[in-house]
């Protein structure tokens, strides 16, 4: 059974990101400096113009070729070819590092382990790990041991603090309110 995702505010979007964990982890990386949802569109975009997005494959796409995809109007973000060089670097390490399957990085391993996995990514750093692996926990069924704690207040049921807490239009809004909150409190001190 394949979860029903709406971080991508599109249908084939979000059903990609649901269906395909690569998709997923790139929605994921490319989710800085862009509105949430153009990011978690990208992934859909770049299969569209490729034609495929598995790991391998990407992994063995010419840089400059990959990067002329993900800039072409509409680019997958406002920094496409360094965003593209990003992708392709995820792609290379999970091939390298997993065998080209995504699933190996939260499969095994209490919370923790899966963290230091998820930090361990490129263009991963603590933050985004954390807001992933309560999007895994709280969306996608994959509850490690403790993994609530590992994402600090990511993990927190009934927050509205990141992606990991979008599931319609209105928690999209929540979301948003929270993070304009915060950035002003942040401003103020």
């Amino acid at each position: 059974m394949t979860r029903t995702l709406c971080l991508a505010q599109d249908p084939a979007s979000d059903e990609l990101l649901a269906s395909d964990p690569f998709a997923l982890l790139t929605g994921m990386l490319l989710d800085q400096q862009i509105p949430m949802e153009k990011a978690f569109k990208g992934p859909r975009v770049l299969l569209e113009r490729l034609g495929y997005f598995e790991p391998g494959r990407v992994a063995e796409t010419d840089e400059g070729v990959f990067v002329a995809v993900a800039s072409k109007p509409p680019a997958i973000h406002r920094f496409p070819g360094a965003m593209a060089k990003r992708v392709l670097e995820l792609a290379r390490f999970v091939v390298e590092r997993y065998d080209g399957d995504v699933r190996k990085i939260w499969e095994e391993g209490d919370g923790e382990a899966v963290l230091g996995r998820l930090k361990g990514l490129p263009g991963f750093g603590e933050q985004k790990a954390k807001i992933f692996l309560a999007l895994l926990g709280k969306q996608m069924g994959v509850e490690p041991e403790g993994w609530r704690e590992a994402a600090g207040a990511y993990g927190e049921v009934g927050a509205r603090r990141s992606v990991a807490d979008v599931v319609d239009a209105v928690s999209l809004g929540e979301v948003r309110e929270f993070k304009k909150a915060a950035k002003a409190a942040a401003r103020k001190t």
